[in-house]
């Protein structure tokens, strides 16, 4: 395949996450390991729980006690003790005994079920010891109690190397005794926008000029998608500045992004940079907007030159930058739910470059998918990605796709791990 040639979007993902490598692991903190990939298979190291426990405030007793209870003939047990969360009862439990037992309680050696207080009637007392209380139904042994070793066997395998630790499972991970984790590091993203026309966004554009933006679009998205990305000064168009501003980035950082002369204009530098400081593997996809897309790689480092205009910055970032960065972080995962849905009205396509509608989904009445494009698809926006909530994926070919044909629609709000 020439680097030159026009490529689908399937096959610049595949190339581009085949040249990504693994981060090395690092160890953090249990709170900021949420949302990152586990480096290693994860154990406990006790039973979780440690002991048989009441899952609520009631009494605690043998199941047999109350095995012939009914409405019309109660059964009456002495209430010989309390028990509450973090105490031990230290004695036995004999023939027509309960004890009150509160909420995480460790349950009695000589009980085998709780009958929740809601339902026990206090016959005598204040239900607490030296009380009479009345069961007017039997239970089921173990009822209301959480075994000890019901989530975990000290020594078991908690969690999976490559498994993504959410947030429950920080608390399991705690429980589990797992205050410190290991994960894959987060990729620095070096991010630099190119243009000779362009002032920071602090900065009033005078004649000809404009505000940056595309910089702190990337770096959210890098971020977004777990990365740390540094937004570097703005480089002019001319070769010798965005060489030095690439070769740089790729010494210090662990992926490089540019926006900007990715064409073949006069001013268009990032193809010609890569190939002449590393290895150009890719210049274009066939994908609208976004067809301007190089990778390579400088000094070893991944370097990708995004387009200047911002709709097609913001899905080339998506479709391939992102998820090279989650393969760099360990995740498995790396394209977004897709969901059919009906278009609700008529869109006509010139170009046979595969399309990326900027598009709202809804459902109808019924509850069906319905999807509508914005009726402005400029790729030098980003107002209208930020008021939509889905891209509409118009196949290659030309023609017109009619309301209540159906389009797969990419769910960029939606984590790849989910399942649709």
């Amino acid at each position: 395949m020439s680097r030159d040639e026009m490529i689908s979007l399937e096959e610049a993902r595949a190339l581009v996450l085949g040249r990504m490598e693994l981060m090395p692991i690092e160890e953090v903190g249990l709170l900021d390991a949420v949302g990152r990939v586990a480096a290693d298979d994860l154990i406990s190291d006790i039973d979780v729980a440690p002991f048989a426990h009441s899952a609520m405030d009631g009494f605690a007793l043998r199941m047999t006690e109350i095995l012939d209870a009914t409405e019309s003939a109660p059964v009456c047990l002495n209430v010989v003790g309390d028990i509450g969360a973090g105490d031990v009862f230290e004695g036995t439990i004999g023939a027509g005994e309960c004890i009150r037992i509160m909420t995480g309680a460790e349950l009695p050696p000589d009980a085998d079920s709780v009958v929740k207080y809601e339902v026990v009637e206090v016959v005598e007392g204040d239900g607490k010891r030296g009380s009479i209380v009345s069961f007017a139904a039997p239970t089921t042994l173990g009822s209301n109690v959480r075994q000890a070793g019901e989530e975990a066997r000290a020594g078991d395998v908690i969690m999976v190397r490559g498994e993504v630790i959410h947030e429950a499972g920080a608390g399991f991970l705690a429980s589990c005794g797992n205050l410190s984790v290991p994960v894959y590091g987060r990729p620095t993203v070096g991010i630099i926008a190119t243009g000779s026309e362009l002032v920071p966004p602090d900065k009033m554009p005078g004649s000809g000029h404009i505000r940056e933006s595309n910089s702190y679009a990337m770096a959210a998205c890098a971020h977004a998608a777990g990365a740390e990305p540094t937004i570097l000064p703005i480089v002019k168009d001319t070769f010798k500045a965005l060489r030095n501003a690439v070769c740089e980035a790729a010494e210090h950082f662990d992926f490089v992004v540019t926006t900007g002369g990715a064409a073949n204009g006069d001013y268009d530098f990032i193809k010609r940079v890569v190939a002449d400081a590393g290895e150009l593997l890719m210049t274009q996809v066939n994908m609208r907007p976004g067809k301007a897309q190089t990778f390579g790689l400088v000094k070893g480092t991944p370097v990708f030159g995004l387009p200047g205009n911002p709709a097609a910055a913001y899905c080339g970032f998506q479709m391939i930058i992102r998820p090279a960065l989650r393969k760099m972080q360990g995740f498995a995962c790396f394209e977004h739910p897709r969901v059919p849905a009906r278009l609700t009205k008529d869109v006509k396509k010139k170009d046979p470059r595969m399309m990326l509608l900027r598009a709202t989904l809804t459902k109808d009445a019924d509850g069906a998918r319905e999807v509508t494009p914005d009726n402005n698809q400029s790729s030098g926006l980003f107002g209208v990605i930020q008021k939509t909530n889905c891209l509409a994926v118009v196949p290659t070919g030309q023609g017109i796709w009619h309301a209540g044909d159906v389009l797969e629609c990419i769910l960029l709000d939606v984590p790849e791990e989910v399942p649709l």
